[in-house]
């Protein structure tokens, strides 16, 4: 077991929201995170225009590691800088982080 308990937050959001939370994690003191450019669909199955059915829209996948008492915190920030009220605004996953280790130190933990 690592030396202290941390989760890894993974988030499936607009794409137009990202900078906003980034920024928004940043200025609550989380610094580190991973973006990742994605295409999926939700309950909804994408959205029909017409005859058209988009059922693979672009979305933006953000990933950070946070202690465990960090994690409400974190997701708060990006449920509220990214939630618009409408359908696609997203998904948050919360997952129970092994360990961590800094590749150029050896450093254990976040």
């Amino acid at each position: 077991m690592g030396c202290c308990r941390m989760k890894m937050i993974r988030a499936v959001i607009r794409p137009e929201a990202v900078d906003k939370v980034a920024d928004n994690l940043e200025a609550g003191g989380f610094t580190a995170l991973t973006r990742i450019e994605v295409f999926g669909r939700g309950k909804q199955k994408g959205i029909k225009v017409g005859n058209v059915v988009y059922d693979n829209l672009p979305k933006t996948m953000i990933m950070l590691v946070v202690g465990d008492d960090q994690t409400e915190n974190a997701v708060k920030i990006i449920e509220d800088s990214a939630r618009t009220g409408n359908i696609g605004d997203g998904k948050i996953f919360i997952t129970t982080v092994e360990d961590a280790y800094t590749i150029r130190t050896g450093q254990r933990g976040i």
